[in-house]
């Protein structure tokens, strides 16, 4: 199976040879190309020397990486892309990569992500294209978009499941001293970063107590109660000062609690749940489920530590 990396001036190097060591660590026939194959230098400074020019070739994967490049003309590559993407049965891009394939004319009409920073931008630039900034990876038909960096490495991964199973794809994350794999639904931000500091005092308060008592009473009156305000005041101050209601903010950082004890192998699914604040297993299910598209015990599987070989 054939993988055709694209290069330009100003490309992120992770962009690249992450991708790169997932694909070619799992047996693919990798190659990278650029305008007339000339040298490129990237973004911190390396040189990359393609195998040549993407010519006529027909990969079965293509790979579109990010970086500070991608916001100067790229019209070659642009070209290339609008002109062959129809012969490529899998395209993926990475980080700020997503804006070579929306200028292509790739994303019309589907839902993508990028790195959260440029999430807007992209979204402003090209109206008619879904932006979602929480996932770290998307896959909407033959086309894949990924955050940043390592959240490429993940879609790679993905793909080499998808093509050779999940034992490979845990071999080659053993390799790569990758100690977890995630799902696509895994949040580019936690609780707490995608919320802001609240400027009372007594609101920052609440939201530490949040986070070092998931299991506790949370609801609005008792909240309320520890910030000293009425429920209704509470509720309007604590909205207007993070951006996320009360309840909303509970259920990210249950949510939160609940995957980083699975991820660290905690106790069971039972214990997981009372320990994070959904009381019964169902209800942390649910709750997985709605947000990550996975139950709580897939999601543990996949994280499951990968042994180091000695």
């Amino acid at each position: 199976m054939d993988v055709l990396i694209l290069l330009f001036d100003g490309v992120q190097s992770l962009d690249v040879t992450g991708p790169m060591e997932v694909f070619a660590g799992a047996g693919y026939r990798v190659a990278t190309a650029s305008t007339g194959g000339a040298p490129v230098r990237t973004s911190s400074g390396l040189t990359l020397l393609p195998d040549g020019e993407p010519g006529d070739r027909r990969p079965d994967i293509l790979v579109v990486p990010g970086g500070p490049g991608t916001r100067a003309a790229q019209q070659g590559i642009v070209d290339w892309i609008r002109a062959n993407a129809g012969h490529v049965p899998r395209i993926m891009s990475v980080c700020s990569g997503a804006f070579l394939l929306a200028e292509a004319g790739l994303l019309s009409g589907r839902r993508v992500t990028t790195h959260w920073s440029f999430a807007g931008t992209l979204a402003r630039r090209h109206p008619d294209v879904c932006v979602d900034p929480e996932p770290i990876f998307i896959r909407d038909g033959r086309i894949s978009t990924s955050a940043g960096v390592t959240a490429g490495i993940d879609l790679a991964l993905a793909l080499v499941e998808e093509d050779l199973g999940r034992d490979t794809a845990l071999t080659i994350a053993r390799h790569l001293v990758m100690f977890l794999r995630r799902p696509a639904n895994q949040t580019q931000f936690s609780a707490q970063l995608s919320a802001q500091v609240a400027a009372r005092p007594g609101l920052r308060e609440v939201q530490r107590w949040i986070a070092d008592n998931p299991a506790a009473d949370l609801s609005v009156e008792e909240l309320a109660r520890r910030a000293s305000l009425s429920p209704r005041q509470f509720a309007r101050a604590f909205t207007a000062e993070v951006g996320q209601t009360p309840g909303r903010y509970v259920d990210a950082t249950r949510l939160e609690t609940a995957r980083r004890l699975l991820e660290d192998g905690i106790g069971g699914i039972e214990q997981v749940a009372r320990a994070s604040g959904y009381g019964t297993p169902e209800a942390m299910r649910r709750a997985f489920l709605r947000v990550l598209g996975v139950s709580p015990s897939e999601y543990q599987r996949r994280f499951r530590p990968v042994p180091m070989e000695v």
